[in-house]
C-alpha cells in the first residue's frame, strides 16, 4: 500500500509543472493533497479525478486560498469535510476518508509566519487555537480504535534534525518551542507515530520537504520539513520505507512517499 501526501501550493500551478503525470507513476492508492488554492469550479476533469482515482475535496470559502484532497483508487466507504470549527470548516483544512480498514486524513494546518510582527502574532494565536483543536481531534480518532494515517503539512518542524538551520529559526513560526512541544506531545505523550523519523531516526537532511523560494535555498537544501505521515501504532509497524520526491518539483514542497504493508 503505497500512500503520498504532497502540498501543491496551487493544484493549477502543480499541473502545468506535471503534478498529475507523475501522480499516474506511482501506483499510490492514496494521495493526500493540501493548498488547493482553488475552488471546485477551477478545478478541471485532470484535477477531480485522475485516471483511476477518484477527488475528495474541502475548499476554503475564501478564493485562492488552503483546500484540501484525497485521491482513492478506491471508494471511501464515508467521508468527512469538516471538524465543527471555523478555522477547519471555512478554510478546507481538512479532509477524511474512511475505507475498509483504515481511514486517511488529508490536514493542513495553519502558519502563522509574516514578516509583520502584529500580523504575525495574530496568525500564531489562530495557529495556536487550531493546534489545540487537532489535539483534541487527534484524541477521538485514536479512540475510534480504527488504523489512522494523517497525511499533510503540519507547518512544524519538529526537532533540530527536520530543520537545517535551527539556530537562527529558534523564534520564528514553524519552530517555536511551544509547537515542537506540541508535536512532541502528540508522539510521545499520545503514542501517534512520526513515520518517517520512526523509519529513519539518525537522517536529518534526507528528509526535508520544503525550502524557500530564495535563489539557491533548495540547490543547497536549506529546507525544513513540514510534510508528514502520522499514524496509530498498528499501522505504524506496517511501515516500510519513505521518500521524498525531488527529481522534478511542483510546488516549494516536495511529496513525501510511504509504502505500508497491506
Amino acid at each position: 500500500m503505497r500512500i503520498i501526501t504532497a502540498n501543491l501550493n496551487g493544484i493549477r500551478s502543480a499541473q502545468k509543472k506535471g503534478f498529475f503525470d507523475w501522480m499516474a507513476t506511482t501506483n499510490a492508492d492514496v494521495v493526500c493533497v493540501q493548498e488547493l488554492k482553488a475552488q471546485e469550479s477551477d478545478l478541471t476533469d485532470e484535477m477531480r479525478a485522475p485516471a483511476g482515482y477518484t477527488g475528495h475535496f474541502s475548499y476554503a470559502v475564501e478564493k485562492g486560498y488552503s483546500g484540501v484532497g484525497i485521491y482513492a483508487k478506491q471508494a471511501p466507504v464515508n467521508l468527512r469535510y469538516t471538524l465543527d470549527h471555523p478555522i477547519f470548516d471555512t478554510e478546507g483544512r481538512y479532509v477524511e476518508a474512511e475505507f475498509a480498514n483504515y481511514t486517511v486524513v488529508s490536514l493542513y494546518l495553519p502558519s502563522a509566519s509574516s514578516r509583520n510582527p502584529e500580523d504575525q502574532a495574530i496568525k500564531q494565536q489562530k495557529k495556536d487555537e487550531a493546534l489545540r483543536v487537532f489535539a483534541e481531534h487527534m484524541q477521538s480518532l485514536k479512540a475510534s480504535g480504527r488504523s489512522i494515517i494523517i497525511c499533510g503539512d503540519w507547518n512544524i518542524a519538529h526537532t533540530e534534525k527536520d530543520i537545517k538551520n535551527a539556530k537562527g529559526n529558534k523564534n520564528s513560526s514553524g519552530f517555536l518551542p511551544h509547537e515542537r512541544q506540541w508535536m512532541t506531545d502528540r508522539f510521545d505523550g499520545d503514542g501517534w507515530v512520526d513515520i518517517f523519523r520512526s523509519l529513519y531516526p539518525d537522517e536529518e537532511a534526507l528528509g526535508y520537504s520544503w525550502w524557500s523560494n530564495m535563489p539557491g535555498v533548495f540547490a543547497k537544501n536549506v529546507g525544513w520539513r513540514l510534510d508528514y505521515h502520522v499514524t496509530t501504532e498498528d499501522i505504524g509497524k506496517r511501515s516500510q520505507a519513505a521518500f521524498v520526491y525531488k527529481d522534478v518539483r511542483f510546488s516549494d514542497h516536495s511529496p513525501v512517499v510511504v509504502d505500508y504493508s497491506d
